[in-house]
């Protein structure tokens, strides 16, 4: 079955209105492309390393005014949303939260980011992620119209156990939506994407934050569409934006018949 899956690159701030604006214009347009799922990239609405303003600004999961916003605009445009990442407050945590949302408006399915981004690189930069968040425990895989979507955020793409289970758990794609630094993205972004699909033959879909944020971070962007094959079929360099492409899930059947290295395992 083919569908058409749109992945938008943003340079989201500290300032979630803005942000949920540029969402939603960078929508419309991917709609007038016929796209038929939206996703978005982590740190969706909220992008701060600040712990008082993640605190502050982080939603309430079920009264959060982006999130209901967004499912107001899926209800309305009759469009699957999937929020890739975005800080949430429950139950007297944070976590880094993706959402996934029908084309009725209503919430399918949530997954909470399990691997934390803790890591000193070599250029000096330092993050902390379990400092701020609450890991998730669960592996999530969501029923869409057209095939099955594994969901993972960001960091989980370098444990490649995480997409095989989602695979074996009866994925067809794979959402990677991410906010990868430009240091670490230069060096290994495009091969572990790639690696996912064809380690799996899934398709692989990653959003991905791009540019300097606040003056202290800057993203790598390069959103991509990757075939089940490893092929990529979409890519948005630099700059906000969004990319558009055609999914045939058949094809993942059909690969993976002529090479039934996904049943050895």
């Amino acid at each position: 079955m083919k569908f058409n899956a749109a992945c938008l690159q943003l340079t989201s701030n500290d300032q979630p209105k803005e942000n949920l604006d540029q969402v939603i214009k960078l929508s419309d347009q991917a709609l007038q492309e016929g796209a038929q799922l939206i996703c978005t990239p982590e740190n969706t609405f909220l992008f701060t390393l600040d712990k008082i303003t993640l605190e502050k600004k982080s939603e309430d999961y079920e009264k959060g005014y982006c999130i209901n916003e967004i499912i107001k605009y899926a209800k309305q445009s009759k469009v699957w949303f999937l929020i890739g990442g975005t800080p949430v407050k429950f139950k007297n945590y944070i976590f880094n939260r993706s959402i996934l949302i029908n084309s009725g408006g209503n919430i399918v399915s949530t997954y909470d980011k399990i691997h934390m981004f803790d890591v000193n690189l070599p250029n000096g930069e330092i993050y902390q992620e379990s400092k701020n968040f609450k890991p998730g425990k669960k592996l999530i895989i969501s029923q869409l119209p057209w095939g099955n979507l594994g969901l993972s955020i960001c960091y989980d793409l370098r444990f490649p156990n995480h997409y095989r289970q989602l695979m074996k758990m009866g994925a067809d794609l794979l959402s990677v939506p991410s906010a990868f630094t430009k240091n670490t993205g230069e060096r290994h972004w495009h091969i572990l994407l790639r690696s996912r699909a064809v380690e799996n033959f899934c398709y692989v879909l990653a959003p991905a934050q791009t540019g300097k944020h606040f003056n202290k971070r800057e993203t790598y962007g390069h959103s991509l569409i990757v075939s089940p094959d490893g092929v990529v079929l979409n890519e948005k360099k630099e700059g906000n934006g969004y990319i558009v492409s055609e999914i045939d899930v058949e094809k993942v059947k059909k690969i993976r018949s002529e090479i039934p290295s996904t049943n050895i395992d």
